[in-house]
């Protein structure tokens, strides 16, 4: 039975596993490694675990990149969250160290592929897949087929923009919002979180500790700052969920990322405000849903387009 091996090239966290053609996982690395010299640090860390991986069987590698991809060459434009990644040819990278062919995509639209193939979007006509992790990406799918724009991919979610919320008349990129490490950041500065919040107490006093693990843990305890901060959050959200919902109209979203981790609790506040939000045409007319492949979305669509190749629209 052919093998196939999924690579996750990310901002926080680097995986690499191996597949057989049903899409079943065989063996998997994944490490958060210290990033000290970006890229280099990335690929030295593929060099040292891929040759565990591969056999006589193994016959290519699929890579999900975290940043924007050529796809007409199969190198990086770049990454917004790790330096040395500019123009990087990854494809011919991989080729040349594993004597593979590799096939590059974007992380999140691995993520969705995955999606398709074993999760949340089989079966479904239009389908959008967002993660919310140390980014926030997306992906847009007809008939399991995704949009690529002019090949360097569309549907990028986090990249709308929607009113700051230190000054509502100047836009962001809501992504610079809602993305993982600036929850962390807000919650970590001095005064933010209340001392008549839990999460002071799960801290022990020091902010500096706080991840989305206790925001979100707050939250489902009935925390009232962590509550409202995440109603906050989810509003700002949905701003940008609600524009690309009307705009492309997928009859299903699935979220996927770290903070998806977080289930309801995030997730009821969203489908929410976008409820809010919506435009009429859209009205009753989607369904937002957390993903199924959830950690391994991206590896295992990475393999997945390893055996059945990128088609885009």
């Amino acid at each position: 039975m052919k093998e196939y091996i999924g690579v996750e090239i990310g901002g926080t966290k680097q995986q690499v596993a191996s597949f057989d053609e049903t899409g079943k996982m065989l063996k998997l690395f994944s490490e958060r490694i210290p990033l000290v010299r970006g890229a280099e640090d990335i690929l030295d860390w593929m060099k040292e675990k891929i040759p565990n991986l591969t056999t006589e069987n193994t016959v290519k590698i699929g890579v999900g990149f975290g940043g924007i991809v050529d796809t007409s060459d199969g190198s990086s434009a770049c990454s917004v969250h790790v330096p040395g990644w500019d123009k990087f040819p990854i494809k011919k990278w991989f080729e040349e160290t594993f004597h593979l062919p590799t096939v590059v995509v974007n992380d999140t639209v691995c993520g969705g592929y995955a999606e398709i193939v074993q999760g949340t979007g089989k079966g479904v006509g239009s389908f959008f897949y967002t993660n919310i992790g140390t980014g926030c990406g997306g992906g847009m799918f007809r008939n399991g087929v995704n949009y690529d724009g002019i090949g360097t991919g569309g549907a990028y979610h986090g990249q709308i923009y929607v009113p700051d919320w230190t000054n509502a008349n100047t836009p962001i990129r809501m992504e610079k919002i809602c993305c993982g490490p600036s929850i962390e950041a807000r919650l970590r500065t001095p005064g933010y979180v209340p001392e008549s919040s839990m999460l002071f107490e799960m801290c022990g006093g020091d902010v500096s500790k706080l991840t989305c693990r206790e925001w979100g843990a707050a939250a489902k305890a009935g925390d009232e700052f962590a509550l409202s901060d995440i109603d906050k959050w989810a509003r700002t959200y949905a701003i940008a969920l609600s524009t690309l919902i009307t705009v492309l109209a997928p009859e299903k979203i699935a979220i996927g990322g770290g903070i998806a981790n977080l289930g309801d609790t995030v997730l009821d506040a969203i489908k929410k405000h976008v409820a809010d939000l919506i435009f009429i045409s859209m009205e009753g007319r989607y369904e937002i849903v957390l993903c199924e492949t959830m950690d391994m979305a991206v590896l295992i669509g990475a393999a997945m387009y390893a055996r059945d190749g990128f088609k885009t629209i």
